[in-house]
């Protein structure tokens, strides 16, 4: 039973997507969303400073083959977050709450089931999983050990990131903002300890940041156990008809979401690609600067993903009510937002990239040169990101799954590959760092004259 404070504090958080002042209500969204995002960007970021000082820039660079694993639970998590949000979003929109509670649970068991199916798998054959992410032998005793003590948090921080799309629809975004910012905390205070007075290594940071995670995944279970206005655990049946019904809808969920899961994997495959191509072009020190720039991407994503975020539920509860008005002001909204959100973030990243990467190496490794020289050139491409995210995260929540598809495989696949593979060839070493700008710039262009393609189309000013 949910206590009387409980409901004064939800109340304050009361959110009215259908009637409030859009920049209003993208604001009251946006800044609790944006502190969660960074402090749970901040739980990456003390990993690679603790471990890159603790330990060394081989221990960096490991991190840096295992961190697909972290994308892919969390790329899970948003495609079935965000396909429950949009989905309950439209239900709640139509005051079908029956429904939209059903989505949630469906969401919540199914993504769980899967995501305890890979720990199982990747803790079973974890010497083959670092070899395929490009592990090498200097790098698989650090990465072994990661791996292993990373494994448990997985399914915690799955359900952390399915919550806190649900807990922000639920008019909670104060709430969800803790989920962020408390697991975040804990992993800083433990990452020191664990490193530095207990002398752990890099097994600790993968302690702290699982112990972390764990954290956030009992507060989402706790909030729809006592805390949760609307949205709450519904009790399946286990006939053959539910079953067909939970396929089905867990089915149209994936695939609203599936571009969310996507830009994890797109991630992941930065990653992967630009491991291949540093430590061919540069060897282990170019692997070591270059995840410091994957240590800073976490990062640029989660402040403009905060932006998506922001705007998914009241595009969304707005599309459901056949507001369209509504629709393209929160567009509107969420476009400036990320202009001015990827705009500053190349600016900071410019600016203060010495300062930026000594926080996680000593000027005395080698890779502490090539990624001070390489961060001003990789951060070009925050701008045409934020506003692709922004793009992207709007068909999703106007249930066009494949356009949100479609753009994030070009980004984050079609275009990024190639670009890793050829201008390295042109341009030598700034090629390598050039490769995530450049597939960031095109795939802007594409969507922005699509954009304006089907503007036309539907005004009628295109014969």
């Amino acid at each position: 039973m949910r206590t009387e404070k409980d409901m004064e504090n939800l109340q304050r958080d009361s959110i009215d997507f259908g009637q409030m002042n859009i920049p209003s209500l993208f604001c009251k969204l946006f800044f609790p969303t944006l502190m969660g995002m960074i402090f749970n960007a901040m739980l990456n970021v003390a990993d690679g400073m603790f471990v890159g000082h603790g330990v060394g820039s081989d221990a960096l660079a490991a991190i840096n083959i295992v961190a697909p694993l972290f994308t892919i639970t969390t790329g899970i998590g948003l495609m079935f977050g965000i396909g429950a949000s949009v989905v309950a979003s439209v239900h709640l929109s139509r005051g079908n709450i029956k429904a939209a509670n059903i989505n949630v649970t469906q969401a919540f068991i199914v993504s769980l089931l899967v995501m305890l199916a890979i720990v199982v798998a990747v803790g079973l054959f974890h010497e083959q999983f670092i070899r395929l992410l490009g592990g090498s032998d200097q790098l698989l005793p650090y990465a072994r050990d990661y791996l292993l003590l990373l494994l448990p948090g997985c399914p915690f921080l799955l359900l952390e990131s399915i919550g806190l799309m649900l807990i922000r629809l639920d008019g909670s975004p104060r709430y969800a903002m803790m989920c962020n910012i408390v697991p975040a905390l804990i992993n800083i205070v433990l990452d020191y300890m664990f490193i530095f007075p207990f002398g752990m290594g890099v097994g600790g940071a993968a302690l702290a940041t699982s112990l972390g995670c764990a954290v956030g995944g009992v507060m989402v279970v706790w909030y729809f156990a006592r805390c949760s206005q609307t949205l709450r655990m519904y009790r399946l049946k286990l006939s053959r008809t539910s079953l067909r019904l939970t396929i089905r809808n867990v089915g149209y969920m994936t695939r609203l979401g599936a571009s969310a899961f996507l830009t994890e994997i797109a991630m992941s495959v930065m990653m992967l690609t630009g491991n291949y191509v540093f430590i061919r072009q540069m060897g282990e020190a170019g692997v070591a600067a270059f995840s410091i720039a994957c240590y800073l991407f976490p990062l640029v994503f989660m402040v403009n993903n905060a932006v998506a975020q922001a705007a998914q539920p009241i595009i969304s509860y707005n599309y459901g009510a056949g507001n369209a008005a509504r629709v393209r002001k929160a567009l509107r909204t969420s476009l400036v937002a990320g202009s001015i959100c990827g705009s500053l973030a190349t600016v900071l990243l410019c600016v203060f990239s010495e300062p930026i990467v000594g926080l996680f190496l000593s000027p005395e490794y080698p890779a502490h040169a090539i990624a001070a020289s390489g961060i001003p050139v990789y951060a070009s491409c925050a701008l045409f990101f934020a506003l692709n995210i922004a793009f992207i995260g709007y068909y999703q929540s106007i249930e066009r799954p494949i356009r949100a598809t479609v753009y994030t495989l070009l980004r984050g696949i079609i275009l990024l590959v190639p670009a890793f593979l050829i201008l390295p060839a042109l341009y030598g070493n700034t090629g390598a760092w050039l490769a995530i700008p450049c597939a960031e710039a095109l795939t802007l262009v594409v969507i922005v004259a699509d954009f304006y393609i089907s503007v036309l189309a539907k005004s009628g000013r295109l014969a």
